[in-house]
């Protein structure tokens, strides 16, 4: 078995595959289709980019599922901003799509979204710019066989899209040793005398949440080297209803779930649950509410009817009812003990009691909070 087959058998039962892995034949299809001008080094054009991430239908008839459910202006200018010398930030709360528009940006730029660093306190500056061989450091001294290049090294190397995730848990001396590289597209090696200088068609995707500020802020200086987009939240319930059921047929598909008959009235009741707490009022209006410490995300909403999927699967008739998203429900509500489940029985007892068609949903929730 060559290389290149082994890697595929790898892709091919991994538990989550890489974009480019998960979507290669509508990769392939877009750019057999693609006859737009593309900027160095891309693999597609920025309208084909940005078909592959909304979605929509090739002349031959190939069917491009949408990636990301939301205003098509945000995706034009995200990916505008990658075939220019700006570096692209994706800010919003969690929950909304960040990282998952990064790897489908950097799949369908690059062919190639794993050059990631992962933004934590503990993030060193080795992990942004480069690390040593320590055995062959101390063999033959400082050398190019010595130095271990940063995904973002790489990035600069070959003319690929790097990401960086939650930038802002980044120290912010870490966050500084950017500046130069996305400034200047170098990156000095001061202990070889040398420079590593970006090719073109390189650039940066980084992410960070709303709710980070005050962690490590961004400075002025770093984040001018930025053209920032906000990602909301979905606009209404029937988008987040689609995105919702959208990726758990994806994820179930890889788990080996069956798919669950009428799953569609649950899922819209998660939804329903996520954003009338979310918003701190019913949907009708009517009702003011107090909002719960957790952020309720669609990311969320997405992982509770996913594990209601299961149990139906495993422990039940395979049909998803309202049992089997109580638990996870109540789970992503209460994080904190005391003051979240005040307002989750509050919630339930003036609003899910009295609700048309919801008896069953008040029961499963009742039994779950006991």
């Amino acid at each position: 078995m060559t290389v290149s087959e082994t890697t595929a058998a790898v892709g091919a039962e991994a538990l989550r595959p890489h974009a480019e892995d998960a979507f290669a034949d509508e990769l392939k299809a877009l750019a057999a289709a693609d006859d737009r001008p593309r900027p160095a080094r891309w693999r597609l054009s920025p309208w084909a980019v940005a078909t592959y991430l909304l979605g929509g239908a090739l002349p031959d008839g190939t069917v491009i599922t949408p990636k990301y459910v939301g205003p098509r202006r945000l995706v034009e200018v995200a990916v505008t901003t990658l075939a220019t010398d700006r570096a692209l930030l994706l800010l919003g709360v969690p929950g909304t799509a960040k990282t998952w528009v990064s790897e489908h940006l950097a799949a369908a730029v690059s062919g190639d979204s794993t050059l990631l660093v992962q933004g934590t306190a503990g993030t060193p500056e080795e992990a942004v710019r480069y690390g040593w061989n320590y055995a062959e450091l101390l063999a033959h001294g400082p050398s190019r066989e010595a130095l271990v290049p940063s995904p973002l090294m790489r990035a600069m190397s070959e003319g690929m899209t790097a990401r960086i995730e939650e930038l802002t848990r980044i120290p912010a001396d870490v966050q500084d040793s950017l500046i130069t590289i996305l400034s200047e597209k170098t990156l000095p090696l001061p202990e070889l005398g040398q420079e590593v200088q970006a090719v073109r068609g390189f650039n940066v995707i980084a992410t960070a949440n709303d709710r980070d500020r005050g962690v490590n802020e961004l400075s002025s200086a770093l984040r001018r080297r930025f053209n920032t987009v906000v990602l909301p939240l979905p606009a209404t319930p029937e988008a987040e209803v689609d995105i919702v059921s959208r990726r758990v047929d994806q994820v179930g598909r890889s788990l080996d779930l069956p798919p669950a008959p009428d799953g569609l009235a649950e899922i819209r009741r998660v939804v329903t649950v996520f954003r009338e707490l979310r918003d701190g009022v019913t949907a009708d209006g009517r009702t003011k509410l107090k909002s719960p410490s957790g952020t309720l995300s669609t990311a969320e909403a997405i992982s509770v009817v996913t594990n209601g999927l299961a149990l139906a699967a495993h422990f039940g008739d395979g049909v998803l009812r309202a049992g089997d998203v109580a638990a996870g429900i109540l789970g992503a509500v209460v994080r904190d003990p005391a003051a979240d489940r005040v307002i989750w029985q509050e919630y339930l007892e003036t609003v899910v009691r009295e609700r048309d068609g919801w008896k069953d949903f008040y029961r499963a929730c009742r039994e779950a909070s006991v």
